[in-house]
């Protein structure tokens, strides 16, 4: 019997076109060729779960592979922003100064979602990172929604629905939209944290092109519902998850067309465990 990751390695590994609109197309490892950096409107990296402080793990060591890695990304084809979804520190928020010191060492802008593992009051996580715990970005044209998705006691609850509301109500015009959010809306991984209303919001937004979560260590893919991709990156540390360290890359062309790929680190290997079109 084939484990897991020995059939992930002898299946088709893909890399996912998301469309102008919802429609998904895969391409294959052997066929495929990266677009011309001169085609690219706008290229990030998204981590997570890095849970700086766990007991008996690297957490010191794992920050700074991925930072490196992350740095370069940046060097090689260019990184506009990199995004850390949840789970930056490990309970206790004496790890705080030190984890942001870890991340300000990265060679480009970077944002921040709140965790159920960042266990701290909403002041102190926003004096930290001079974000709020909900806010909204925009680069390039391209508008980015950040939820989220647990109290200061490391509690899974649902994002502020009216706040959330408004925002999409507000840029439902803009080309293209983006949500991250740690924990995720369905109970597909026995780690998410359902919340039918927000997702029914989701469903109806056009523009919406994909949603970004982290929480699940173990999922590097992404599930789908009514069309839209919600993704998965993997883990930077902590003691459990996928066999290796990873992170997502997302690449909007020109043309409208959204690239999107999961990376193994220390390979430098793309991943995928399915391809859906």
């Amino acid at each position: 019997m084939l484990s897991r990751r020995k059939f992930l390695g002898l299946s088709m590994k893909g890399i996912l076109l998301i469309g102008a609109g919802n429609a998904l197309q895969s391409f294959s490892d052997r066929g495929f060729r990266l677009p011309a950096r001169n085609d690219i409107r706008l290229r990030f990296a998204i981590a997570s779960d890095g849970h700086y402080g766990q007991d008996e793990t690297d957490f010191k060591d794992t920050h700074t592979q991925m930072v490196g890695w992350l740095n370069q990304e940046k060097s090689a084809r260019g990184v506009d922003f990199s995004f850390i979804n949840g789970d930056l520190f490990h309970n206790d928020p004496k790890w705080l100064p030190e984890v942001r010191q870890q991340f300000d060492k990265l060679k480009m802008p970077y944002y921040v979602s709140h965790g159920n593992h960042d266990n701290t009051d909403e002041a102190t996580w926003e004096k930290t990172w001079k974000m709020p715990v909900n806010y909204v970005f925009e680069k390039s044209g391209s508008v980015f929604l950040v939820l989220d998705t647990a109290d200061s006691t490391g509690k899974s609850v649902c994002p502020d629905l009216a706040w959330t509301k408004m925002q999409l109500d507000r840029y439902k015009a803009s080309k293209e939209l983006f949500v991250f959010m740690h924990i995720t809306p369905f109970n597909w991984t026995g780690g998410g944290h359902p919340c039918p209303e927000l997702v029914e919001l989701f469903d109806e937004q056009s523009n919406l092109k994909a949603v970004f979560h982290g929480h699940d260590h173990t999922e590097d893919g992404w599930k789908e519902n009514k069309g839209k991709p919600y993704f998965f990156d993997s883990h930077i540390g902590g003691n459990w998850g996928t066999d290796y360290h990873g992170y997502r890359i997302v690449e909007i062309l020109k043309n409208g067309s959204i690239l999107t790929y999961q990376m193994d680190g220390a390979k430098g290997a793309k991943i995928n465990d399915r391809s859906i079109g």
